[in-house]
């Protein structure tokens, strides 16, 4: 028998106990809350409650009082917040709003710098680009010693290649020159420059007149070899590309931009860069293109900026951080940390008169140096919660506290159950 008496009486003592915690929270809620302590009732003698509510579920409305159907406690009547006032809000008395550490700011006039900060990477210009093809087809005697990577100057040799169909030619021409007819002569010169000889080559037959049956390929421009496809002993067809090389001289960065604030970013505009490769450092650039497609995985429009590559410093990869200058303009401004952003609308908690509070939607626009721009919803002088106010808005949002709307009054008149006060 005391076996089976002993658990059931361990039971009970942890219901008791739970009984008193929670019956303990509920009145630390209620005093903190806006319910109406043992001390407080005999002001509101006379009065008439709105409703009476259980502290520990604020959202259910009782229309008589009694006690709790969720705990073991009597309910708690709710009055008009400032004693006798139906304007709209929650209250909470100085002494509580510094316990919570509530912080008012002023809504104010000033100036907004329109900077916008990105990030982006080192590319190469792919307008600074040279294709080295074979303009006939022949054989490949000499490679030199290159590779894909390689940094070379304009004019770097890059094969040798040996090409019968020009080396006939050539002895063509040098045998039309040796018989002083200028007009053959100047055909025979015409059709060499068909084939695809170089004029180099050309002038280099006529000064020691004799064919060159073997042509050195060269670069046309300096820069990095990007693709190398030339190899001793090989046969090629006229048109085969041998090599491709792209300038350094200048490099494009790639910044990933918002879309939401890529509106204003203009082609021409200067911006500042910073790379990690060199911390410390600031290189200056011009925006060449903003991209017309947006990136659909990430929301975010590539703005191409072309960078000056003194040395060859810059390198394809490299990590910058991007920022887009611009001129000052005045507007209505906010701490950033302010704002409350539920997912479809913005709000901000108002700081009124008598220690109320209550929440405001407001339409936002730019954000810089930890300050956001009002749009709507906001007028100069207003004061807001800048810290806590995510403390306020659950208290009101619990009560059915309403949100002043864009374009409302200051001072709307709620319904009566949207009333609450914190005491």
């Amino acid at each position: 028998m005391s076996l089976e008496i002993f658990p059931r009486a361990r039971l009970g003592l942890a219901a008791a106990a739970l009984a008193v915690v929670a019956g303990g929270a509920g009145y630390g809620f209620a005093h903190l809350g806006g319910g109406e302590a043992p001390s407080m009732q005999s002001a509101d003698a006379g009065r008439k409650p709105l409703y009476y509510y259980d502290p520990m579920v604020p959202s259910q409305h009782f229309d008589a009082p009694g006690k709790s159907p969720f705990m073991d406690m009597q309910l708690v009547p709710k009055y008009a917040d400032g004693r006798g006032s139906d304007a709209p809000g929650v209250r909470i008395d100085p002494a509580t709003a510094q316990s919570l550490g509530l912080r008012t700011v002023a809504v104010r006039r000033g100036e907004l710098a329109s900077s916008i900060t990105a990030t982006g990477t080192i590319d190469f210009n792919q307008r600074d680009v040279a294709i080295i093809q074979a303009r006939a087809g022949g054989f490949v005697q000499r490679v030199y010693a290159r590779a894909p990577g390689d940094i070379v100057g304009a004019g770097a040799p890059l094969a040798d290649l040996l090409v019968p169909e020009w080396g006939g030619a050539q002895a063509e021409f040098l045998a039309v020159r040796r018989t002083g007819n200028a007009a053959l002569t100047q055909a025979a010169r015409q059709r060499l420059m068909l084939l695809g000889m170089p004029p180099g080559t050309i002038a280099s037959v006529e000064r020691s007149g004799r064919p060159h049956n073997v042509i050195t390929m060269s670069t046309p421009t300096g820069g990095v070899i990007k693709t190398l496809d030339v190899r001793a002993g090989m046969t090629m067809a006229a048109g085969q590309t041998l090599a491709e090389v792209n300038g350094l001289g200048t490099v494009w960065l790639n910044a990933a931009v918002p879309e939401a604030i890529a509106g204003p970013l203009k082609p021409g505009q200067i911006v500042q860069a910073s790379l990690a490769a060199f911390p410390g450092e600031t290189l200056s650039g011009r925006v060449s293109a903003v991209l017309p497609q947006t990136q659909a995985d990430s929301r975010t429009l590539t703005v191409r900026i072309e960078l000056p590559n003194r040395g060859g410093r810059l390198r394809p990869g490299m990590f910058a951080t991007v920022s887009f200058g611009g001129a000052t303009q005045p507007a209505l401004l906010v701490p950033s940390e302010a704002l409350i952003r539920t997912g479809k609308r913005t709000l901000v908690m108002l700081a009124l008169d008598k220690g109320r509070y209550r929440p405001a939607e407001v339409q936002t626009g730019r954000e810089a140096g930890g300050d956001t721009e009002i749009l709507a919803g906001l007028s100069a002088g207003e004061k807001i919660i800048a810290s806590g106010q995510f403390l306020i808005d659950s208290e009101a949002s619990l009560s059915g506290v309403e949100a002043r709307p864009i374009g409302g009054a200051a001072a709307a008149a709620p319904a009566a159950k949207s009333a609450t006060s914190l005491c």
